[in-house]
């Protein structure tokens, strides 16, 4: 299927690892020029790597996107090279873990730091990108948000932050005037997902027979998701063919959430 993206230009934060990597990678397939940017110089420079081999246009930034003026440079480094912006992804987040099991005993600093890390990060990029895919009349932002932005669960600081994330894409998608101009608004909701160095990824290593009884409790697919298969749905969402797809949260949790939306 041919998608109707190539020549596109794609900015995804976090773009160097995990879904962040496999997205920037699966829109380089289609023909989608890309720029990724993360905090790591050595991972940006493995991702550029990686996207060149897919014949594309691509930039690397090493910036920090709870850093305003870092984000602000990102912007302009993009429109230095190619003069717009057809498609952002918000996927840099994360705090799922982070403070402690018992909820009073977590300091205020983490409730704002996971927020600023999830929501006022997608804000700011959202908010720099949609005076170009006004001025083209074209445009999609995907944010990368949780099962945990569609239901309860996770620690309440995640969870409000990725709600802010889910609640931002909606309450855009149902502004006339920037849908009108072409430009689509949505959510995408992992659960579960087998990343390097991540959370699940200790647990494979430290605690596998917790993470089978999970996986049987919790997972009806009875596996981990993988990053290539959340950024298969995000390419869906950026391309012509989802042109009617605006406000939407799409789970990619193999059944592990309980909403019935």
């Amino acid at each position: 299927m041919d998608l109707g993206i190539a020549g596109k230009y794609a900015l995804v934060s976090g773009g160097t690892h995990g879904i962040g990597i496999s997205t920037a990678l699966a829109l380089a397939e289609e023909g989608c020029n890309v720029a990724v940017f993360s905090r790591n110089k050595e991972r940006v420079a493995q991702a550029l790597s990686e996207l060149k081999k897919k014949g594309v246009d691509c930039l690397g930034i090493t910036a920090d996107s709870m850093a305003k003026n870092d984000v602000e440079n990102v912007m302009k480094a993009v429109i230095r090279k190619w003069g717009t912006l057809h498609i952002l992804i918000n996927n840099v987040g994360g705090g799922g873990r982070w403070g402690k099991e018992v909820v009073e005993e977590t300091a205020e600093e983490v409730w704002l730091e996971v927020y600023n890390k999830n929501a006022l990060a997608a804000i700011r990029l959202t908010m720099m990108a949609i005076p170009y895919m006004r001025k083209q009349k074209w445009g999609r932002v995907v944010t990368i948000t949780s099962i945990f932005g569609r239901e309860a669960g996770g620690r309440p600081w995640f969870a409000m932050a990725k709600t802010a994330q889910t609640s931002l894409m909606k309450a855009l998608a149902i502004q006339h005037y920037l849908v009108k101009d072409g430009i689509t608004f949505n959510s995408v909701a992992p659960g579960a997902i087998m990343i390097a160095d991540t959370g699940w990824d200790k647990m494979f290593k430290e605690n596998p027979k917790g993470l089978k009884e999970f996986i049987k409790r919790e997972i009806p697919l009875g596996r981990l998701g993988t990053s290539e298969e959340v950024a298969n749905i995000v390419t869906f969402l950026c391309s012509q063919k989802a042109s009617l797809i605006n406000g939407v949260s799409v789970p990619a949790d193999g059944g592990q959430g309980r909403s019935i939306l």
